[in-house]
C-alpha cells in the first residue's frame, strides 16, 4: 500500500520449463476440461494464448471487465500447468 512494491503482470512472467516443446493435443484435452468447469477460463485462454488477444481486448470481447480477465487468466494459467505437468508424468 505504501508504493513500495513492484507490480509484476502474469504476462511478464516466464514459466520455468517454457522452453518445452508444447504438446498441442494434450493443450487440446487440458482446455476441453477446464471449459467443462470454467467456460470463461477457457475462452479467455483461448483468446490470449491462441489469438493473441490483450486483456483489454478480450474484456471488451466477453464483456467483463480487465480486472476478471487478468484473474481469470491467471488462475487458468495455472490450472493448465498443473493438469499438463500431470500428464507429463504419466
Amino acid at each position: 500500500r505504501d508504493g513500495s512494491l513492484a507490480r509484476l503482470e502474469v504476462e511478464s512472467l516466464e514459466l520455468a520449463e517454457e522452453h518445452r516443446a508444447l504438446d498441442l493435443v494434450a493443450l487440446d484435452d487440458a482446455l476441453e476440461a477446464l471449459a467443462a468447469l470454467d467456460p470463461r477460463q477457457a475462452r479467455i485462454v483461448e483468446m490470449r494464448f491462441l489469438l493473441g488477444m490483450s486483456v483489454a481486448e478480450t474484456a471488451r470481447a466477453i464483456g467483463v471487465s480487465e480486472r476478471t480477465v487478468y484473474n481469470d487468466w491467471g488462475m487458468a494459467r495455472a490450472w493448465l500447468e498443473r493438469r499438463l505437468a500431470s500428464q507429463e508424468s504419466d
